[in-house]
């Protein structure tokens, strides 16, 4: 198997190592909602959200400043920077609001987009070629995670809701673009460090109006789960971003759904059914398209 990666060209083994970031990164992330679903069934979303920031601003800080000390915080973009956090904040409070005022399969279809809608911005922005061949598997995979989440189950209409997750997706692609190229600008530890901590610090001014003690240890634990989950989580997608394109990635991201499917399996009892299995079937094959394509065009 390593002779095999070694004699691959560069670029096709810098392809195959961003899309396994992406991987892990998806994985964490869907362990990292898990310990947020468990937290908010105790606790409120504000208090929760703000213990991820912290939890994830200490876990960087002890990845990142021991081995590059202050010199991590030295940026040469830092209104990239600047902008990526606040970014950050308005996805993470539009997302609350979104999940508190309409279906969550209505605000899951909406927010599945957004893989796609990172590919065409970033063509648009950065003249980066998506190519036909890509662009049709990030429809479909967008076709079959709707499959999954099925918005038309349920019965209650979006609505001017819908302003809510359009907005979290602009939110969204503006962070993941902003991560993306700021991986080729700076170093993604530095990028990281700022955004965990900006947020943090914007927001514990405003924490006396939604803190309640935490008294489980249960809890804590789902903390910990939070900042170790979010902090490398977020670190490995701005490596992947370091070694491959958002055109390469993006139809990865659709995994994550996967992995929250058997987050949701595990934790909660929450069985999928054949339509749900049916779609995961597709993501993995358009993710496997998207890597034949990926290693044919590297050759």
């Amino acid at each position: 198997m390593s002779s095999w990666f070694a004699g691959l060209a560069p670029a096709a083994r810098s392809a195959l190592a961003g899309i396994a970031l992406t991987l892990g990164a998806c994985a964490l992330f869907a362990l990292l909602d898990s310990a947020t679903k468990f937290s908010g069934q105790a606790l409120p979303m504000l208090l929760v959200v703000w213990l991820r920031y912290m939890a994830q601003a200490l876990v960087t800080a002890a990845l990142v400043l021991p081995r590059r000390g202050w010199a991590a915080l030295r940026t040469e973009h830092p209104r990239f920077q600047l902008s990526r956090a606040a970014f950050g904040v308005l996805t993470s409070c539009i997302a609350f609001f979104c999940i508190q005022s309409m279906p969550l399969g209505n605000f899951t279809a909406i927010w599945s987009a957004s893989p796609l809608l990172i590919v065409l911005a970033s063509s648009w922005l950065f003249k980066e070629r998506i190519g036909p061949a890509r662009l049709a598997l990030l429809l479909i995979g967008l076709a079959c995670v709707v499959l999954i989440v099925r918005p038309e189950s349920s019965d209650q209409p979006l609505g001017w809701r819908v302003l809510l997750p359009v907005a979290l997706l602009v939110c969204g692609t503006g962070y993941q673009l902003l991560g993306s190229r700021l991986a080729r600008l700076d170093e993604p530890s530095t990028t990281q460090l700022y955004t965990t901590w900006l947020p943090l610090l914007l927001s514990t001014p405003l924490l006396p109006w939604f803190w309640q003690s935490v008294d489980a240890w249960q809890l804590w634990v789902a903390v910990l789960v939070m900042g170790v989950c979010s902090g490398v989580g977020h670190l490995l997608l701005l490596q992947a971003y370091r070694r491959a394109s958002p055109a390469t990635i993006s139809p990865f991201l659709y995994s994550q759904i996967g992995f929250a499917m058997a987050m949701g399996w595990l934790f909660f009892g929450q069985v999928p059914d054949q339509w749900s299995l049916l779609g995961m079937a597709g993501v993995v094959l358009c993710g496997m398209g998207s890597l034949w394509l990926s290693l044919r065009s590297s050759r």
